[in-house]
């Protein structure tokens, strides 16, 4: 009996660690890639000192811890690679702990976003993925708790009336051109 107990533990301790693939994972083995830009903005990005904020955005700021963003840049050169790399994100966001909020466009060219959650009040990373096939892809994790939709909202209103530090970002210049 105790040798059926401990082999019953030893499985559920083996599934309980499978290697599933994760956008963490994924963000780890590609940020060094030369293939990649990664770049990690932190909330002191956005400069809120100019303005008086809502409280509904000062809400949003502090569900807000952190913003990662890998971007594949892509040519005629690297096309068979774009298709893998793409391929890979999209396979890691059909996991079910990923539940998609919205797609735009169609085909290459085109957005999702998906949460991770207990439910869309609770939410605890936001994913953007978003691509077009002559340019690249780029993937951004914003990183946060207890942070809704309406928050994502509200930090896209506070970051265009931000003064936020464009030395960060420079890193993706090179994708938008």
């Amino acid at each position: 009996m105790k040798n059926l107990v401990i082999l019953l533990f030893g499985t559920l301790f083996l599934v309980s660690c499978a290697d599933r693939p994760s956008l963490q994972k994924y963000f780890v083995k590609n940020t060094e890639s030369s293939a990649f830009i990664a770049v990690d903005l932190p909330p002191s990005l956005i400069k809120t000192d100019k303005f008086v904020l809502s409280e509904a955005e000062k809400e949003a700021l502090k569900s807000f811890d952190k913003m990662n963003i890998l971007a594949f840049k892509s040519d005629s050169s690297n096309a068979v690679a774009y298709d893998k790399e793409i391929l890979e994100v999209k396979t890691i966001l059909k996991d079910e702990s990923y539940q998609q909020l919205m797609k735009v466009g169609s085909g290459s060219d085109g957005a999702s976003i998906y949460f991770v959650g207990a439910d869309d009040e609770h939410i605890e990373e936001f994913v953007i993925l978003a691509g077009k096939k002559e340019n690249g892809f780029a993937v951004i994790r914003v990183l946060g708790t207890n942070m809704n939709p309406t928050h994502v909202f509200n930090m896209i209103a506070i970051l265009q009336k931000s003064d936020v530090n464009l030395e960060q970002l420079k890193p993706l210049q090179a994708l938008v051109k």
